[in-house]
Parts: C-alpha cells; sequence; structure tokens
C-alpha cells in the first residue's frame, strides 16, 4: 500500500502509522494506537523485571551454638528447609565461644548432624566446611 494511502487509512482510525523497519524496502509501517502501544510495552517490561528478581536466590545465614539443645536445633533446621524451599542457600555457621576452640571436633560432629537432618530433603553442600576465625562454616543449597 503506497505511503499516502497508509495514512489515510491511520487518520481514518484515529491511530497512528509507526514505522517499524526503515531499512526494508519498501519500508514497513504498522497503524497501531501508540499510547496503549507504550502502555503495554510498559508494563510487559515491569513484569519481566519482577520474574528476574523472583529468579535471585539469596544467601540467608544461620548460627548455631555448640551448646544448642536438640529442639532450638530442630527449629532450626526446620527455618532451614523453609529458605531451601523458597530457593535460597543457607550458610550454616558453627560459632565457638571461648575455650570451645579447642574442642572443634565437636563443631565438626554438630555441623555433620545439621547437614544429615537437612539431607533427607535432598541438599547439595557447597565445598567442605571452612574454620574462618571462631566459625565453621558451609554453605548448602537445594538440589
Amino acid at each position: 500500500m503506497s505511503s499516502r494511502d497508509a495514512q489515510l487509512l491511520a487518520k481514518e482510525q484515529g491511530v497512528d502509522l509507526v514505522e517499524i523497519a526503515a531499512n526494508a524496502n519498501p519500508p514497513v509501517v504498522k497503524v497501531i494506537d501508540w499510547g496503549k502501544y507504550q502502555y503495554q510495552k510498559m508494563k510487559e517490561e515491569a513484569k519481566n523485571r519482577k520474574k528476574a528478581r523472583e529468579k535471585q536466590s539469596e544467601l540467608k545465614q544461620m548460627k548455631i551454638g555448640l551448646k544448642i539443645s536438640d529442639n532450638d536445633l530442630n527449629i532450626k533446621v526446620r527455618k532451614m528447609r523453609e529458605f531451601l524451599d523458597d530457593g535460597d542457600r543457607v550458610k550454616i555457621l558453627i560459632i565457638f565461644r571461648g575455650r570451645e576452640m579447642t574442642h572443634k571436633e565437636i563443631g565438626s560432629e554438630l555441623l555433620n548432624r545439621v547437614i544429615g537432618l537437612l539431607g533427607e530433603d535432598g541438599i547439595v553442600v557447597e565445598g567442605k566446611p571452612q574454620m574462618n576465625g571462631r566459625n565453621l562454616s558451609v554453605q548448602v543449597r537445594k538440589k
């Protein structure tokens, strides 16, 4: 269709004539309502940004002392499961206070126990446990 006919058609319908591909021979144009098009494009971009934010996983941190009771440990493990189910990674910190540093094997046993309790849900341990100052830490995530 000629450009004059396209302009008349757009004017009759009360919409805009928008050039889509200027380099094509002949140029490609589209008859659309420009305001509506911009609004839909803006909404789609906002939706895509929201989806991108949802997919990012956060790193949650759970601190555990050596003298923790069984019930408190179960509560922390349940909270870690919630984080993992939400798609987040969890950093487990075993904190040594005072003379507890002389018994690092107790901290390793506690960490293995926590991983064993979480292991029923199919988790992956990222790397091996590391000592950082007075903390023994490891990161876990969902398979």
